[in-house]
């Protein structure tokens, strides 16, 4: 349990410390990535939903073994992103900065799932 306890709580201050900056980055991100973001409502929703998964991260962390169900979703957060970038980066449709800046939420995504099998479930009463 300690090892999910730890991989949850940095996986989620290390989500907050990337994700959080996103908020102000909008338009530099439109100059680096063209074209610029024409669609901001998705983009601050995508901000938003990533930023509450971090504190679902260490919510788990906090206690995993009475989260320990919320595991599985948390691996299929982190491999959904990191499997489509893969994808996308294979079709010439994603740059490989961009596909190493994604490659923690790849190994974070097997990691949840190995904290998963280490946990042991909450006994039910």
């Amino acid at each position: 349990m300690r090892f999910a306890r730890w991989l949850y709580l940095v996986a989620g201050v290390y989500g907050v410390l990337i994700v959080l900056p996103d908020y102000f980055l909008e338009e530099k991100l439109g100059r680096d990535y063209p074209p610029p973001i024409n669609h901001p409502e998705f983009f601050y929703g995508f901000v938003g939903t990533a930023l509450v998964w971090q504190i679902v991260y260490l919510m788990v962390g906090i206690d995993p073994r009475r989260y320990r169900p919320m595991m599985i979703p948390t691996a299929l957060a982190k491999l959904s992103f990191g499997i489509a970038c893969v994808v996308l980066y294979a079709q010439d449709r994603l740059s490989l900065s961009f596909l190493l800046i994604v490659t923690p939420d790849l190994i974070f995504g097997v990691l949840f799932i190995i904290a998963f099998f280490k946990t042991a479930p909450t006994p039910r009463t």
